[in-house]
């Protein structure tokens, strides 16, 4: 019968579960992106301005974007227009003509003298000066008759020829000078000022000086006529050179307590600082941005969840890191200028040595490149549209150079050399602006400058060291440095296991060698199975005298035990280990290893002892109850502990034997599906077996042996 409890049942039998590992994923992302809008929306979205025309200016205010003032351009080329001059067309004909006639002048003269000089007697040599005038007059053209005084005619008559000479050779050449500059009706009576001046200073006596004034008031006449066409195409050219007059983002406007003129007033309305209905295109294109960064970040996420890589702890640093580096950045700009450039002294190299340390190179080298665009936006003075490509270019190189220098990440000594690595990173960055710039930089600025990049290094470093613990011991990331602070001999819990059960100590060091070379031969963490192979046997030092490593004189307990009661003591050293471990809170990854590294393997002494026994023995009696490894260094330390046990039990271990007992051992592991939960894959096992023969060869390498002396 169909009920509503059977319904509810269907329906939730439909549904999948939810994948918290996803969905933690999923929101921390967006709470990401989320934080990355809000910082950088003041960098893209400009606040606008409630300003009234007149009243003085509460703050200085800047040009959000870069546009045209086109009125104020169209003002600027017409007074440009207004200022070119009008274009003349002078004539040569008229300037070649009244030359001319001054040559004409002086030559008819001179004629008239030679011939009465020449004439010995006759009419010619009894003319008189009037005479000589009359046919003076009656030479020259009607046009310089008409203009020219019979006065003037009968001083330059009475001049000598060395005078007519001179004045001739003094007056032609500032004539042609004047008259080829151009004479317009308006000017005249200028030139011929001009001309009466000039001749002034030339070496003509005073009295010829005025003889010639008539001359040149006959001869200065217009020759300059206004040319519309050239006028014209004067004022194109000047109207085509005027650059327009642009706002530029990031120019000041108003200055605080300036008062707001109408040109002000308009330019502010013109950027958009007045308009209350301000575009969203902006946040549109920023909120695009961020979820290109989201897309990448969520991406290496993804190849970090298949490599097994992936958990809570990974997504929370690479969360908190990426709030403090982006706040550090917001923080420092609000006390940045154009001037100040304090953006060299942000310590942003600071997130790439963590997640280079909690994580692996590669998320450090992707979050480079989106800390430096989101530096590049932060940093760009609030101007709409705009990126600061020499902070983003800084935030770059600054952090690469981290990664680069952090080469050893098993020493808190080497972020400090990481540091100093970097600084130079910085100082080159810093330097190679200042050199590409036009501006003129002082020693005291690139000292400055330079001390801010060595500044931001040091920072970086210091806060990696001082935050570091943090990450390590509150969300329990596993760190190198951790794993060698953690391998101290002097670590309580090791030290518990070299006192109380030292053959199991011995054991764990071997095992711990083993498993080291066997995780480096396929690139597995080598480091963190050398760790968790010092404290998988802890377990045992509950009682330790029921581990053979640690029994003495022959004396075994088991032999009084039943096989079960024996049994039950030894399976439970890895889950008293793991109780013990947690109990001192070591991180998981060495609790996992010394819980697993039995998986479900079969006990076969006590199980075949018993069965001797009992032929209806229940095998599951006898297995461990697991978890079977689930990570290639669990099950590499489930093998070496096998392994290592086996060898050190033989006589005469030889390198056939060594590799029989180790391929044994593998195999039946693998058989018994011990291997079905790691990541660990077949061409793996073959490497780590090689890796483990290996280290066993040298380990038991043959000895010399030296003779004994006989006793005498």
């Amino acid at each position: 019968m169909f009920t509503l409890k059977n319904a509810l049942q269907k329906i939730a039998s439909m549904i999948k579960p939810i994948d918290t590992d996803r969905l933690m994923k999923a929101v921390s992302i967006g709470l990401l992106g989320i934080f990355f809008f809000l910082v950088t929306m003041s960098n893209v979205y400009t606040e606008t301005y409630d300003i009234e025309r007149f009243a003085p200016a509460k703050e200085t205010i800047r040009s959000p974007i870069t546009v045209e003032n086109e009125q104020e351009t169209e003002r600027k080329v017409r007074e440009t227009v207004q200022s070119v001059e009008d274009r003349f067309t002078i004539s040569d004909e008229i300037t070649d003509e009244r030359l001319a006639y001054i040559e004409e002048i002086f030559a008819a003269v001179t004629k008239i003298e030679n011939e009465t000089s020449e004439a010995d007697d006759g009419e010619a040599a009894q003319m008189t000066h009037p005479e000589k005038v009359e046919q003076l007059k009656q030479m020259l053209s009607q046009e310089i008759t008409d203009f020219i005084s019979d006065k003037t005619i009968y001083q330059l008559l009475e001049m000598t020829a060395d005078e007519r000479s001179l004045a001739a050779k003094e007056l032609m050449p500032i004539l042609t000078n004047v008259l080829e500059k151009g004479v317009r009706v308006e000017n005249i009576q200028t030139a011929r000022e001009e001309v009466k001046q000039t001749m002034e200073y030339t070496d003509l006596d005073n009295h010829l000086v005025k003889v010639l004034e008539d001359l040149t008031d006959f001869a200065i006449v217009e020759n300059a006529f206004y040319d519309p066409d050239k006028t014209m195409d004067a004022r194109k050219e000047a109207a085509s050179r005027v650059e327009p007059v642009v706002i530029r983002a990031g120019e000041i406007i108003v200055r605080e307590g300036q008062t707001i003129t109408n040109e002000i007033y308009e330019e502010l309305r013109l950027v958009g600082l007045l308009n209350k209905e301000r575009s969203a295109f902006p946040l549109i294109g920023l909120a695009l941005l961020i979820l290109l960064i989201m897309g990448v970040i969520g991406h290496e996420l993804n190849v970090m969840a298949k490599q097994g890589q992936l958990d809570k702890r990974i997504v929370a640093s690479i969360f908190l890191i990426s709030i403090l580096v982006i706040g550090l950045m917001k923080i420092v700009s609000l006390f940045t200028t154009q001037v100040n450039q304090l953006f060299y002294v942000v310590p942003v190299a600071t997130g790439v040595l963590l997640i280079k340390q909690l994580l692996n190179e590669r998320m450090a080298i992707v979050l480079t490149g989106v800390y430096a665009v989101l530096g590049s936006m932060i940093f760009n003075g609030e101007i709409s549209g705009s990126l600061n490509f020499a902070a983003g270019i800084y935030f770059f190189f600054s952090q690469l150079g981290a990664i680069v220098f952090l080469t050893n990440s098993k020493d808190r000594l080497a972020i400090v050399k990481a540091g100093v690595g970097t600084s130079f990173v910085n100082i080159i960055t810093i330097l190679l602006f200042l050199f590409l710039s036009f501006e003129k930089y002082s020693w005291t600025d690139l000292l400055i400058q330079s001390g801010y990049g060595v500044t931001s290094s040091l920072l970086s470093a210091i806060l990696t060291i001082g935050l570091l613990p943090f990450f390590e011991t509150v969300l329990g990331i596993l760190t190198d440095m951790k794993l060698l602070a953690l391998s101290n001999p002097n670590q309580p819990l090791l030290r518990k296991i070299l006192t109380e059960a030292p053959g199991t100590y011995h054991h764990s060091v071997m095992v711990a060698n083993l498993s080291e070379a066997a995780c480096e031969a396929i690139g597995a963490n080598g480091l963190l199975a050398r760790v968790g192979a010092y404290y998988h046997d802890i377990g045992k030092t509950r009682k330790p005298q029921y581990f053979i490593e640690n029994q003495m004189n022959g004396n075994n307990p088991h032999d009084v035990l039943d096989p079960r009661e024996s049994a039950e003591m030894i399976i439970s050293h890895p889950y008293d280990g793991a109780a013990m471990l947690k109990e001192h809170r070591l991180p998981k990854e060495i609790v996992a290893i010394a819980e697993q590294h039995h998986g479900t393997t079969l006990l076969k002494y006590f199980y075949h002892k018993e069965q001797e026994m009992n032929q209806h023995t229940n095998e599951a009696n006898y297995r461990y109850p697991g978890p079977k490894p689930r990570t290639k260094e669990a099950a590499i330390v489930c093998i070496c502990d096998a392994v290592e046990a086996a060898v050190r039990s033989m006589k005469q271990p030889t390198e056939e034997k060594i590799e029989e007992i180790v391929s044994s051992i593998v195999n039946d592991r693998l058989m018994d599906g011990q291997f079905n939960e790691s990541p660990l894959k077949l061409n793996e096992l073959n490497r780590v077996h090689a890796a483990i023969c290996e280290a066993l060869k040298g380990m038991f390498h043959s000895r010399i042996q030296y003779p004994m002396k006989e006793a005498k």
